[in-house]
């Protein structure tokens, strides 16, 4: 199939990956814009292993704040170089990503972050709640895994929950609030595939007005999703 400037264009646009490589990847893809979109992704990911290992000392620190000053977020990203963080791509994900964090109101960067006696009364909180559900039995209750081990099935349901946890609070594991489909961590791979450099979030702050004041519930979140174009 003949990969045309059309295909090539409408493949940009939707990954923001480099002319060539849009185009190596119809070829690879046959002309499957589905394909290619999956193929650019894997190497996406990738390059983001690749230079996992790399300094980024370099980056913004950008703003966003909630029309009508209800939302405000501050953001530090890092990249490798003083070039990429002036780039277009580089200022839109940051952009993007603190709009994300004011809708989406995650606390940690990763799932590293979270404190383990946080987690460990989660699971506390999880597991009573299976136990008054299902009874105790629950607990001694096993089923064998891939390998024909014997798991408990507690086991798997508190792996479960952790990770439920982390897609809720921790922002690299949220689906990203403009492309549910991707998480914020693809959001930033994409873009590590596309300018060549790692790039990592370092911190951010999320402000909300009256946070803490006893007041009416707003579900500010939806209002910024709005906003960022989400129904």
């Amino acid at each position: 199939m003949a990969i045309t400037t059309e295909m090539v264009k409408e493949l940009r646009e939707r990954t923001g990956a480099g002319m060539m490589n849009c185009k190596n990847a119809l070829v690879e893809a046959g002309g499957d814009i589905e394909k290619a979109i999956a193929t650019l992704r894997e190497k996406g990911l990738a390059a983001a292993a690749k230079k996992a290992g790399r300094i980024a000392s370099e980056g913004i620190v950008d703003s966003y704040i909630h029309m009508g000053g209800k939302i405000g977020v501050l953001i530090e990203v890092n990249c490798e170089t003083d070039f990429v963080a002036n780039t277009d791509n580089f200022r839109k994900l940051v952009h993007d990503i603190a709009m994300h964090i004011a809708a989406a109101n995650p606390i940690y960067v990763n799932s590293t972050e979270v404190p383990a006696n946080i987690l460990d009364k989660e699971r506390e909180i999880f597991t009573n709640k299976i136990v008054n559900e299902k009874g105790d039995e629950i607990l001694k209750k096993t089923k064998k895994d891939k390998g024909g081990k014997e798991v408990k099935i507690i086991d798997d349901m508190l792996d479960g929950m952790a990770k439920k946890y982390y897609q809720d609070y921790c922002l690299l594991d949220q689906s990203f609030i403009k492309d549910p489909a991707k998480t914020v961590r693809d959001i930033v791979n994409e873009t590590i595939a596309f300018v060549g450099e790692k790039i990592t979030i370092r911190r951010f702050t999320r402000y909300e007005m009256g946070e803490g004041i006893e007041k009416a519930e707003t579900d500010f979140a939806k209002e910024v999703s709005k906003q960022m174009g989400k129904k």
